[in-house]
């Protein structure tokens, strides 16, 4: 099974806010950037994967991404991390009717490969599915395979929220990479433990990073 990414970004200049402790107003946006760069790299490597939409708004993060490889998706619906990746799904499945589609997190810089195949393997058995973060309370992905709508709900305590949807929770070990999402300090020092893309890599180099 071949799936379709649907990767949501938000405007750089209002990304990652919970970093201010460990990256400056004018250091952020570039560090949300890498975060995208490295995740849409992995991801269009991934065997698993035949296609990646990005949802944005932002110029310079379309520009960046596109060169990657990724389809750049306008946010019409401007409402929200929900209403973007809902309607990215919906713009992939006008060209793609019953594509298998999967809501990516943007900021997971040392995805790796083979692990989200691992992952996406294990979605392609269940109708809806999902993958909790390493903190066990949000989500790091959402598949919808064959029509199934994708209703994501993201946000504060997804976890709970798409189990009670109905999605099923994908309890697998050893794909850590694709859990671990950066929100805090303390986030990019785990991430940067597991091993970063080159993008975060090099807009990390001289960061303080809490308790590293």
């Amino acid at each position: 099974m071949q799936w379709t990414m649907v990767i949501p970004l938000k405007p750089l200049t209002r990304a990652k806010s919970r970093l201010a402790d460990t990256a400056g107003d004018g250091v952020r946006p570039g560090l949300a950037l890498a975060f995208a760069q490295d995740t849409v790299a992995a991801a269009l490597a991934c065997a698993a994967v035949s296609d990646v939409a990005v949802v944005t708004d932002d110029e310079r993060a379309g520009r960046a991404l596109a060169a990657l490889g990724a389809r750049i998706v306008p946010d019409a619906p401007r409402d929200g991390l929900n209403a973007a990746l809902a309607h990215g799904a919906a713009v992939v499945r006008d060209t793609g009717p019953g594509a298998p589609v999967a809501a990516l997190n943007a900021d997971l810089p040392a995805l790796r490969p083979a692990e989200l195949s691992r992952v996406l393997a294990a979605a392609s058995q269940f109708p809806r599915a999902f993958l909790a973060d390493a903190a066990a309370l949000g989500t790091t992905l959402l598949a919808a395979a064959g029509d199934r709508e994708l209703r994501p709900a993201f946000g504060m305590d997804s976890r709970m929220k798409h189990r009670a949807s109905g999605a099923t929770e994908l309890l697998l070990s050893g794909v850590d990479s694709v859990r671990q999402d950066v929100d805090t300090g303390d986030d990019l020092r785990a991430a940067l433990a597991l091993g970063v893309g080159p993008y975060t890599a090099t807009a990390s180099a001289g960061l303080l990073i809490p308790g590293a």
